[in-house]
């Protein structure tokens, strides 16, 4: 009779490359990027780690696989409604799938290979400037200025210490402990907020539309 930890290697799922990058997601999911290990994965998988070399080549290239992943959840451009909408689109869906995992907008920024779904990504987002009117320099400055955005707004979203209903609050405390005469047009600022509250994503959405009707002038020029 076969024993019961070869019974339960029999019904575990094979092991493969896309199973570690899903489980390295979910454990920098729950304990965070510094909590990544190659030792700490094995565990959650229920295997050494050793094995984990048969589908990832090095922590690195398990690091790239997971920003890949989370790359492939964005939605691709929809061109049928115009390159403006379709951009629009698809940087709001950047923007989301970044925030459900706030450590992945820093974790993207800082690797230097991208796999096929951020290649995929890249190429529908440059093909649909290029299809858009842009030319070859206008297409690559205008990829540019919106990947800065939407990564640079993500990452300043993530790192702040306050949000949500604690804004305004933090902001009247500021308003009240001030100077008013050193620093007035900050000062009402920080008031406006204090009374009608803060949206980022309607400030990452208002931001966006300015960035594109910049962009569209940049598409006429050339």
């Amino acid at each position: 009779m076969a024993s019961s930890k070869t019974r339960r290697a029999r019904g575990r799922r094979p092991l493969d490359r896309e199973r570690v990058l899903r489980a390295a997601i979910d454990l920098v999911d729950e304990h965070g990027l510094d909590a990544l290990s190659m030792r700490k994965l094995g565990q959650a998988l229920g295997v050494e780690a050793m094995s984990l070399y048969n589908h990832v080549s090095s922590k690195d290239d398990l690091l790239d696989g997971i920003v890949d992943i989370v790359a492939g959840q964005v939605e691709l451009p929809r061109e049928e409604s115009g390159w403006k909408a379709a951009i629009r689109g698809c940087a709001i869906a950047t923007h989301q799938v970044l925030l459900r995992r706030p450590w992945s907008a820093a974790l993207a920024e800082s690797r230097m290979q991208s796999g096929p779904l951020r290649m995929a990504y890249l190429e529908a987002v440059v093909g649909t400037f290029r299809r858009g009117g842009y030319s070859v320099l206008s297409a690559y400055h205008a990829n540019l200025t919106l990947d800065s955005y939407v990564y640079g707004f993500t990452l300043q979203e993530v790192s702040w210490p306050i949000a949500g209903e604690a804004v305004p609050t933090s902001a009247a405390d500021f308003v009240a402990r001030a100077d008013m005469a050193a620093y007035p047009h900050v000062v009402e600022i920080a008031a406006l907020v204090a009374e009608e509250g803060f949206d980022p994503h309607g400030e990452f959405e208002l931001g966006l539309d300015l960035i594109l009707d910049g962009l569209e002038r940049l598409r006429v020029q050339t």
